[in-house]
């Protein structure tokens, strides 16, 4: 005996479809494709063919998807609402009644109908032609009874396609499904509000970091903007070639939060480090600067006692201003080169006699040893200081309980500075051990940098030069993905969106 059950009659199809319904509104939590799946499957479900869904806002109801399957007309959805104005919640108008009252309309012929205002139906199938006949209203309430919304439907179809009214069996279970659509509205949008409570504590550790110091204060806002119109480019790009886009948007999300969150372990990096401006600290230069008062106010009392002449004294003076001038320039230097370490080492040589007649250097080793760093401001000690950042964002991260969708943001975050030939920091990760994410936040990290006109070490690079480093980066030193860097040069995502 065979005692498979089949679902067959129009009840058991009707169950069916309730079901399906069912379990997409469980498993959807985009509020756009949800409202979109549950006007839809009513529509199915009850078999007419127009619809709208409307959602309360403040003292109105707001459409928010609209459509007509004899017109082919469809709007709303994409999270733009159908340009038409919100509806008044007072009891005149047919939706905002049921909404008010919290109970199903259904009504077999609107034309005939004295009870509701249907001015506005009307108006619209005089502009149309569309004929608007039956109408079944059902208030969307979850199961406290908070009002979210109504679904209203047209024009019910019998079996062979001719309007007729909603049957009275379908107004439950409709009520059922809207009651349900309800739950997962609301529910979504808790998501939402929870996910915008977790992005706004997000972008406030982030303007945190940009607050600390008046360097690198734009540079996490502009990586996130530049990184979002450049995983739009490769999607469109991959479109283009027909193959599957490499960025959803739950993954786009996830990579942008890694980029938002990637300098946080700037937060305890000392700010004497991270807004060093100069190779010598201010301590160090006016120190400088007061030991050669020092020696020239000695060639003066040596002069006045006769132990050196006037021209012995000027040349002097001359030896003092010299050292000056070039103390403060090589200070603000980008970079030192031969012919500079070499005067630094002349000067660093030089020594004068104190008051007790003890030899002792023009220049400090301490400050020898700053204007000798080869590139940059920041000592070798210094350096390593400011690369703790990432071990530091690692270990903030490690914190939060960061949900299934952003399950990658740590490790993302905190790896922007490891390089393709194993020598970036913390780990010397290699090639194979660095994802395609991680990839793409280093390119947009380093192009930013370069460009960045407030910097303290430097001033900001025009775009071509910049290009080319990131391109000698990739494809000569081996630092960065080849085909991930070019595909950026081409993007041209830093200028405005209509170049992205």
């Amino acid at each position: 005996m065979n005692t498979t059950t089949t679902l067959n009659s129009p009840a058991d199809s009707a169950l069916k479809k309730v079901l399906e319904i069912g379990v997409l509104l469980s498993s959807e939590r985009n509020i756009h494709r949800l409202l979109e799946e549950i006007l839809s499957g009513v529509m199915e479900l009850a078999h007419c063919n127009a619809g709208t869904l409307y959602l309360r806002d403040g003292d109105f109801l707001r459409f928010k998807i609209m459509r007509n399957d004899v017109l082919h007309t469809y709007s709303g959805g994409d999270g733009n609402d159908p340009d038409l104005p919100p509806v008044p919640l007072t009891r005149e108008n047919v939706c905002t009644f049921a909404f008010l009252e919290n109970r199903t309309i259904n009504i077999e012929d609107v034309y005939t109908c004295q009870e509701y205002d249907f001015s506005g139906p009307m108006h619209y199938d005089a502009i149309t032609g569309y004929h608007t006949q039956s109408m079944l209203v059902v208030p969307m309430h979850n199961r406290t009874g908070e009002k979210l919304g109504v679904l209203q439907l047209l024009n019910a179809l019998d079996d062979v396609g001719r309007v007729c009214a909603f049957p009275q069996e379908m107004e439950l279970v409709l009520e059922s499904l809207a009651s349900q659509a309800a739950i997962t509205i609301q529910n979504v949008y808790y998501i939402q509000q929870i996910k915008e409570l977790f992005y706004s504590f997000v972008r406030v550790m982030s303007s945190a970091v940009d607050e600390r110091t008046p360097y690198n204060g734009s540079h996490t806002r502009h990586m996130a903007l530049y990184g979002s119109r450049f995983l739009d480019y490769l999607n469109r790009q991959a479109e283009n070639q027909e193959k599957e886009p490499p960025f959803s948007p739950e993954k786009k999300e996830e990579l942008l939060m890694s980029v938002w969150l990637h300098d946080i372990g700037k937060l305890v990096t000392p700010l004497e480090v991270m807004n060093k401006m100069h190779r010598l600290l201010p301590d160090q230069y006016q120190n400088f600067r007061h030991r050669m008062e020092i020696i020239r106010l000695n060639g003066k009392i040596e002069r006045l006692k006769g132990v050196i002449s006037e021209d012995e004294e000027q040349a002097l003076y001359t030896q003092i201003e010299q050292a000056k001038n070039f103390v403060e320039q090589l200070n603000k230097a980008g970079f030192l080169s031969d012919e500079q370490k070499q005067e630094l080492d002349l000067l660093a040589r030089r020594t004068y006699r104190d008051e007790q007649g003890e030899p002792k250097p023009w220049l400090l080793p301490e400050e020898y040893h700053m204007l000798s760093i080869p590139r940059g401001t920041l000592s070798e000690g210094e350096r390593k200081i400011m690369e703790e950042h990432v071990v530091i964002t690692d270990k903030l991260l490690a914190q939060i309980q960061f949900s299934d969708e952003f399950s990658h943001v740590r490790e993302w975050a905190s790896s922007h500075h490891e390089l393709l030939n194993g020598t970036g920091y913390p780990k010397k990760l290699s090639k194979d051990a660095i994802p395609m994410e991680v990839r793409i936040i280093t390119i947009l990290d380093i192009f930013d940098a370069l460009v960045a006109d407030d910097r303290p070490y430097k001033p900001g690079m025009p775009v071509e030069k910049a290009l080319s480093i990131l391109t000698a980066m990739a494809q000569k030193e081996g630092k960065l993905d080849p085909e991930l860097t070019r595909q950026f040069v081409e993007s041209r995502c830093w200028e405005d969106e209509h170049h992205a």
